[in-house]
């Protein structure tokens, strides 16, 4: 495990060094977008019965800074090592496929989870969240942050450019997580964009993260459950896959 451990903390070290830049700044975004949603619609819109608007949106602001940032972490490291070159010495070490995965994955869940813990608390002193399931937080926050380091795994392996990437990003990921019912209830929707929402695997992390806070949720938690684990293995054996054939990687 010398490899894994050592490719994880390099990850580790990857975006610590700019934490103004991976830490800092997503913290920053989703407090904005807390201040502007929740003055201008705080009076306006209640989505759950006792719960504010603000209170609504916390939840949703900090997971979908967990889900972007895990996607970025994994995606930006294996672009800039294919690019610069450094990945050749990533190759050349004894380590399995398994222990790549493992080590790209793990470090984006931690910075998304570091950059979600930067958000509740900064967020929380705006309005009162109430833990109403604090396992199905965690549950939720854990599998939405593998997912999407996953999914950076993937992205990164395939992207051959910083605008393939950028691509990716900017048309998939972007839009899938704010069509996933961040600042709003799905069921306010006509029943089209209903179909689409529901059709979102973004959609079942953020519900399920958002019920662990208030009790409250769009389906069934055990739902998006089962399809947000269904939908992790899929990804997960779609990247080792990839890494196992070494698929872009080894010219």
């Amino acid at each position: 495990m010398t490899g894994f451990r050592t490719l994880l903390h390099k990850e580790l070290l990857r975006f610590w060094k700019v934490a103004t830049q991976t830490l800092t700044a997503p913290i920053v975004t989703a407090m904005l977008y807390l201040l502007i949603f929740g003055h201008v619609l705080e009076a306006h819109v209640q989505v759950f019965p006792g719960v504010s608007y603000t209170a609504f949106l916390v939840p949703g602001l900090v997971m979908m800074s967990v889900l972007q940032n895990a996607f970025s972490n994994s995606s930006s490291s294996l672009i800039q090592s294919k690019i610069t070159g450094n990945l050749v010495f990533v190759l050349l070490a004894p380590l399995s496929h398994w222990e790549m995965f493992g080590a790209y994955v793990i470090a984006a869940m931690i910075r998304g989870f570091m950059v979600g813990l930067g958000v509740l608390l900064i967020t929380i002193w705006f309005t009162t969240l109430n833990f109403f399931q604090p396992l199905w937080i965690v549950v939720f926050g854990l599998l939405g942050a593998a997912i999407l380091g996953t999914m950076g795994l993937i992205a990164g392996i395939w992207a051959e450019k910083f605008d393939q990437l950028a691509a990716f990003q900017n048309f998939l990921i972007v839009p899938a997580t704010f069509l996933a019912g961040v600042f709003y209830s799905v069921h306010s929707l006509p029943p089209f964009w209903l179909a689409v929402s529901h059709a979102n695997p973004f959609f079942y992390m953020i519900d399920g993260f958002r019920y662990g806070f208030f009790g409250y949720s769009d389906v069934p938690p055990a739902t998006s459950l089962l399809i947000v684990l269904v939908f992790f293995v899929l990804l997960s054996g779609i990247a080792l896959s990839l890494l196992k054939r070494g698929y872009k990687l080894r010219h």
